[in-house]
């Protein structure tokens, strides 16, 4: 991130969690909080640009964008029904779970964590938006890179010793391998059963996959000259055998096969998911 200044891309994720409500048939993930949120000017330039949100690479981004929030929230109403009363959103950025919380009545908190400067600015967007931030929402200003989590939850409420599920969604691949471990550590020896994470990550196309390999260094440079770049990039098999060692008792790893045979099989060929973003469930 640029200091001091909000996240370029949590923008561009939440336009395209918003294109999905929008332009595609049948959705797979709800979210009618969204377009609020955006505003009526951002709704506006969506209907606008829609042919901008059709072509091939934005549909398969949008894809996997959307779907990784449904197998987070999925999940997550899983952990609810085992007693789960904690859900930490690592990273929320224009995050719009806590305004649409289907487990309010059972008395779930949610903690949105993440940069500062992106935190006051989506405080605004939901201000201007007339949203009322339910007294279960606590948000945590947390820079990964220079602060631990592990600190600033517990200063902010956060119950180590009661279980809790966590999702960090388009943050590990702008990290240090470092300052993503130290995270996935504290979720992990927290030893308290029931608890789990939603992350996703990044691998790299293979190097026969030509056009593929072009479109992530192009997009690479794109997020770089934004001042966000990509900084680390896993491979499937290396990645859960650390997760095991940290301590996750199950890991599932989602890639794009099992991810449109889930939730896109009956969008035909318009909505794909592509094939060098996973997402992975851990759980204690």
């Amino acid at each position: 991130m640029i200091e001091d200044a909000p996240s370029r891309t949590a923008y561009g994720v939440a336009m395209s969690r918003a294109a999905h409500q929008l332009f595609d048939v049948p959705r797979i993930f709800e979210d009618p909080v969204a377009l609020a949120v955006l505003g009526p000017q951002a709704t506006g330039n969506l209907r606008a640009q829609q042919r901008r949100f059709s072509g091939r690479f934005a549909r398969a981004l949008r894809a996997f964008l959307v779907a990784r929030s449904r197998i987070a929230e999925d999940a997550l109403a899983e952990a609810v029904a085992r007693g789960v009363r904690q859900y930490v959103v690592l990273g929320a950025g224009l995050d719009t779970f806590a305004h649409r919380n289907p487990h309010a009545a059972s008395g779930l908190r949610v903690f949105e964590v993440d940069h500062p400067a992106t935190q006051e600015w989506k405080r605004r967007l939901v201000s201007r938006a007339h949203l009322k931030s339910p007294a279960s929402l606590i948000y945590v200003p947390v820079d990964f890179e220079r602060e631990r989590v592990c600190e600033r939850l517990p200063a902010n409420g956060f119950q180590a010793r009661e279980p809790a599920f966590f999702s960090w969604l388009g943050v590990t691949m702008y990290l240090s391998e470092a300052a993503i471990f130290e995270t996935l550590r504290f979720v992990a020896q927290s030893r308290v059963s029931r608890s789990g994470i939603v992350f996703d990550y990044l691998t790299l196309p293979p190097r026969h996959a030509l056009l593929q390999r072009w479109g992530v260094r192009l997009l690479r440079r794109r997020l770089a000259a934004a001042g966000e770049p990509w900084r680390t990039f896993f491979e499937r098999q290396p990645l859960q055998r650390a997760l095991t060692e940290l301590g996750f008792a199950t890991v599932r790893d989602f890639g794009a096969g099992e991810i449109n045979a889930r939730y896109f099989s009956r969008a035909g060929t318009r909505l794909r998911v592509g094939g060098f973003g996973r997402v992975v469930l851990a759980r204690i």
